[in-house]
């Protein structure tokens, strides 16, 4: 049993909340409503953006640098009204100071909204009154993400700033030749390569939307419902609490674009429950920790950074969650088995279900509840398939329909149970439960969701589109779940109606304040963005990168996660993952092709996005490490250490889909080898976890930790012993490019390993992977294809004549004059799975060896 915590922690959780969501500040008065209003029209704003409704009024449109323009200017005025400025700043009343900057920091931010046909007129010309607003809108950015965020990102955006001037006075290995203040904050501030880029438009276009639809969803009581889900379903186990703590957590990670605000809202009865049940305070809060660091990297959203992945990888939104999916779910596998192994160490004990079943009935139960799944994944798949030949154009209206009678046939199911409860942490009996009722209790609030994802997979929207219509269907359960609750059963719902619309309004509001920190992050990140086009930093981190890893590829990838782990340190997910991947994603690309380690670009974003991510765990600065540490009331190095030992597990996976691609579901062509991917993947994790645990069936020797280590490797990655028996590429002289490039078939493509000097004279050595037209059956059709429109001949050599402009070839850094030294392609060889055979037979002999000590005296 734990001790009630102290009302100065729960203060403390409360103030953590507000910092790390929507602002410390709650006055009174003026500044009350401001507060209220100001979010709730930034809301309605964001909503009419991204709805069809401009469009089809043919008022309000807005293009993409007018609405990042508003959306900034919002952000910014919250940031000065909601967040003090100093511990000591009043929190009650909003300082005339800061109602100063406010007001100068939205007008410099809506500058190129209010002027955008003035700067439209005189492009790269700025006046002095163009660069007086941006130097203050610089200044005043940099101020409110101190506020909203912390000093990191602040720091790391005015870091990068300062190397801008600094350039010249540089050490030779990061020089460059510097940039006048007039150029660098019209770079900046006036166009769309810095503050108002690419990661600004994706905040305005399809975070904020997310951000409110997860808001909606807590408001209405989804997040309780999540936890208590995974309780009733996961607390009779051994570690009960803790694996439905990463459930739970997993889930609320889903909607949330914060390691630390998933911690805080979940963590508040996890944490208590895992501590009632016997671990340690540490302990508890790393299991939260690591459930919440993981929730960023779980699909459909990842905190936000999907969205962004689409726009700098160049892919679809399809693509991005395929690639990501996999490592994600075997990520909070291993969690799983890690919380059970904890349990079985400590000899924790199960808790009792009110209600006993068989073995027969409970998988009776799974059963019927799976085949109740697919049964309805069919009919929803192929019934609306067939509503809409039926029905043609007027299928989105009988759809909507069948939604709304499912919600009311959903909500009268529910208003025969009773409404569920939050836990009391301070009571020491614990009361699990039972799973049917608490499932049924609130399946209407899965509706928005299966909503959102249809929109996104099927129909095939765009993610600001598709969070819309699931918002917009949110909003409408916001309002009516509780009178309707009400008039099912036949109670008093009075009021109730009221209620439904004043949640509505907290939720936007609430929505709305939790996107300032995430509006100004996107925006500072962007001065990075616009520091690398401006400077051309990206190749002074290769060369620096390169320079310290001695041309060791391995070392490269070791270097290149440690930087990206110190650059994620303090920042949120979104801002993470732009600084990451415009810094270090480029280092790997041209250092691995100089190496012939040819990636594709997803892989190479996970990857540094991963150690991104972690930051939010990693001692020193770990913030979520700190933000569980006040809950669980144990130490902060303690917490943060223990998480980032159960995240190992996350740490290596970068390392193996970088080498393995096929864990990305990455060149994957029959059902059975998705099927071994899968298998695979799952089973070198789970025994990973056992390793790092020290614990499999009974407590590991240091062979057998060793064992399960190699094992591990051997099932993540087969072909690094199975290439140095066959090698997987074979290499042809650059003379037989026509026969080479001619015989390929339409699904591999076109291998050239490269050498030569650029215009720079600089030297060049690199491996390049070029996809061609299959619809080509010569040679020189299919290498025009892909850019190179022109061979020729010299002195034996074969070099490259013509690249065409903006062509796959010339993205990837072909250019003419460059020597072809090779073609390679695939060789013919035994598939590299039959490595699995001998790693299963030795895990199959430490699991004899650890069975024969089980039963044995201690």
């Amino acid at each position: 049993m734990s001790n009630p915590p102290p009302d100065h922690t729960r203060q403390e959780l409360e103030d953590m909340l507000a910092q790390a969501d929507t602002g410390a500040r709650h006055p009174s008065g003026a500044g009350h409503w401001v507060l209220l209003l100001v979010p709730l029209a930034w809301a309605l704003f964001q909503l009419w953006y991204v709805s069809p409704l401009p469009f089809m009024f043919n008022i309000g449109i807005f293009n993409d640098t007018e609405a990042r323009a508003i959306h900034l200017a919002f952000a910014v005025f919250l940031s000065f009204t909601a967040y003090p400025a100093l511990k000591s700043s009043p929190r009650e009343r909003i300082p005339l100071a800061d109602w100063l900057m406010a007001l100068v920091g939205a007008f410099a931010a809506s500058y190129l909204f209010l002027f955008y046909r003035e700067l439209s007129s005189r492009p790269g010309l700025p006046i002095m009154q163009d660069l007086v607003v941006a130097c203050i809108g610089m200044l005043l950015l940099l101020e409110a993400t101190r506020r909203a965020l912390g000093p990191p990102l602040m720091v790391v955006a005015a870091v990068f700033l300062f190397y801008t001037f600094a350039g010249p006075w540089m050490p030779d290995v990061i020089a460059h030749r510097g940039a006048s203040l007039a150029r660098t904050v019209t770079h900046q501030w006036l166009t769309t390569e810095g503050v108002f880029g690419v990661a600004l438009g994706v905040s305005t276009s399809f975070v904020f939307m997310f951000v409110l639809f997860g808001a909606l969803l807590e408001r209405a009581g989804a997040g309780n419902y999540f936890i208590k889900v995974a309780f009733s379903l996961l607390g009779h186990l051994r570690g009960g609490p803790a694996k439905a703590a990463v459930v739970s957590s997993g889930l609320s990670g889903l909607v949330s674009g914060s390691s630390i605000a998933n911690v805080v809202t979940t963590g508040t009865f996890t944490i208590p429950l895992m501590k009632r049940v016997g671990f340690p305070a540490s302990k508890a809060g790393a299991v939260e920790v690591a459930a919440s660091t993981n929730g960023q990297l779980t699909p459909p959203i990842m905190g936000a950074a999907a969205f962004l992945m689409v726009e700098y990888v160049g892919i679809s939104y399809i693509e991005v969650i395929k690639a990501a999916i996999l490592p994600a779910l075997i990520s909070y596998a291993a969690l799983l088995y890690i919380v059970h192994l904890e349990a079985v160490k400590a000899g924790m004990q199960p808790l009792q279900r009110r209600r006993h079943t068989s073995l027969a009935q409970r998988l009776l139960g799974f059963l019927g509840v799976l085949s109740g799944l697919l049964l309805l994944s069919a009919v929803v798949y192929y019934g609306i398939g067939w509503t809409k030949t039926l029905f043609g154009a007027a299928a989105t209206w009988v759809l909507s329909l069948l939604a709304l009678l499912a919600y009311i046939g959903l909500v009268a199911w529910a208003a025969r149970l009773p409404d569920l409860e939050l836990d009391d942490p301070d009571n020491p009996e614990i009361h699990m439960p039972e799973p049917g009722p608490t499932f049924k209790s609130g399946m209407y609030y899965l509706l928005p969701i299966v909503v959102l994802v249809w929109c996104l997979t099927v129909e095939r929207l765009s993610p600001g589109l598709s969070a819309f219509w699931a918002t917009l269907f949110m909003m409408f359960i916001v309002v009516t779940h509780k009178p309707m609750k009400a008039l099912f059963r036949r109670h008093r719902s009075s009021g109730l109606l009221r209620e439904g619309w004043d949640d509505l309004f907290m939720g936007l509001v609430t929505g709305a304040r939790n996107m300032i920190g995430i509006g100004v992050a996107t925006a500072a990140a962007g001065i990075v963005v616009g520091t690398v086009t401006l400077t051309g930093i990206g190749l002074v981190m290769t060369e620096f990168v390169e320079f310290i890893s001695g041309g060791n590829l391995l070392l490269m990838l070791i270097f290149t996660a440690v930087i990206s782990l110190l650059l994620g340190m303090g920042l949120p997910t979104t801002a993470n993952y732009i600084v990451v991947s415009t810094l270090m994603a480029p280092v790997i690309v041209n250092l691995g092709a100089q190496h012939g380690l040819i990636v594709p670009l997803i892989a190479v974003h996970l990857f540094v996005f991963y150690f991104g991510i972690l930051a939010d765990d990693t001692p020193p600065v770990g913030l979520a490490a700190f933000a569980a540490a006040a809950i669980a009331k144990s130490d902060p190095i303690k917490t943060g250490l223990q998480g980032f030992a159960y995240d190992i597990r996350t740490a290596i996976l970068p390392f193996m889909f970088i080498f393995n691609t096929q864990l990305l579901l990455l060149g994957i062509d029959s059902w059975w080898g998705l099927l071994l991917t899968i298998l695979s993947a799952l089973a070198a994790m789970l025994l990973f976890a056992a390793a790092t645990q020290g614990f499999w069936l009974v407590r590991s020797r240091w062979w057998e930790t060793l064992a399960l280590l190699l094992v591990a490797f051997t099932l993540f990655r087969p072909g690094f012993f199975w290439d140095r028996m066959f090698p997987p590429m074979a290499e042809f002289e650059a003379s037989q490019w026509q026969q080479v490039v001619a015989e390929l078939p339409a699904n591999e493509s076109i291998i050239l390993q490269l050498g030569g000097t650029n215009l720079f004279g600089e030297p060049v050595n690199k491996v390049v992977k070029l996809a061609f037209d299959a619809g080509q059956s010569n040679a020189e059709a299919r290498l025009a294809s892909t850019g190179i429109s022109g061979l020729r001949e010299e002195d034996g050599k074969v070099l490259i004549d013509r690249i065409d402009f903006g062509s796959q070839a010339e993205r990837l850094g072909v250019d003419f004059d460059l020597e072809i030294l090779a073609l390679q392609r695939p060789s013919v060889r035994p598939p590299k799975e039959w490595m699995f055979v001998p790693a299963i037979g030795l895990a199959l002999l430490v699991a004899w060896r650890q069975r024969r000590r089980q039963g044995a005296p201690a």
